[in-house]
């Protein structure tokens, strides 16, 4: 009850400052130097945000979508010998940091929300995959044969009961790719994209501890809430699949 209170006084606290930012003038005021201004309006913070968590969205949804996919050929007996191949691909993202990709993926695809979108998907994709690998793998073989057994096609267990029972362990992956992306979108904000960056890159910029604390307070809250989001939705289903909740 204690962590469901904090939650919300969280999500009320963000909201009322994405709302309206100008009202925390006074507290912020302290943290300018020569009449700066305390609140950064260039862009409304309403609509960084937003932008922002588009990106976190599509990118993980993609990197989801993807991982999950490739967990799934690979544990098929057709696909076993593909599996260095699919771990090779879903490392892609680990190999080169977001900055390297960024660079990269500049002069292919421009300045904007695209170079940015690429680098998060990679780098979401080994988290899901890994976690997709180890679910589908760690089912009883006694549970696939009774499903057989039950008159199942291998694409009936696959859904009725391979995922649903490996669906907890993979929510775990999506968790942790969200949480990664969120802090990482903040450098694409040095390719035009429009994220939270912008605030705290124009507070570096500046040298205003204000916008700084701006862009990575409204982060770390946003973080704090999907990552607890994401384990509620992981007890849920650990309990929905008869698992203890990790």
């Amino acid at each position: 009850m204690r962590l469901r209170i904090i939650m919300l006084g969280l999500v009320v606290l963000l909201g009322v400052f994405l709302a309206q930012p100008l009202a925390f003038s006074g507290l912020f005021a302290p943290l300018t130097r020569n009449g700066a201004a305390p609140i950064y309006t260039q862009t409304p913070l309403l609509t960084l945000t937003l932008h922002h968590l588009a990106l976190v969205a599509a990118s993980t949804l993609a990197a989801t979508l993807v991982s999950i996919g490739l967990a799934i050929a690979t544990t098929r007996a057709s696909g076993l010998a593909f599996l260095p191949l699919a771990r090779a691909i879903a490392n892609i993202g680990q190999t080169f940091p977001p900055v390297a990709v960024l660079a990269l993926a500049v002069p292919i695809f421009g300045f904007g929300s695209g170079p940015t979108l690429i680098a998060l998907f990679l780098y979401g994709l080994l988290p899901i995959f890994e976690t997709a690998l180890t679910g589908l793998t760690e089912i009883a073989p006694e549970t696939r044969s009774a499903a057989t057994a039950s008159g199942m096609t291998a694409w009936q267990r696959l859904v009725k009961v391979e995922l649903p029972l490996a669906w907890p362990v993979i929510l775990s992956g999506i968790r942790l790719s969200a949480v990664i992306a969120l802090s990482t979108a903040t450098i694409g904000s040095t390719v035009a994209a429009a994220t939270l960056g912008e605030v705290i890159i124009s507070g570096l910029l500046t040298g205003n501890t204000a916008f700084v604390l701006q862009g990575a307070m409204v982060v770390a809250i946003l973080a704090i809430l999907i990552n607890e989001g994401f384990l509620a939705i992981e007890a849920h289903a650990a309990r929905r699949a008869g698992r203890p909740p990790g």
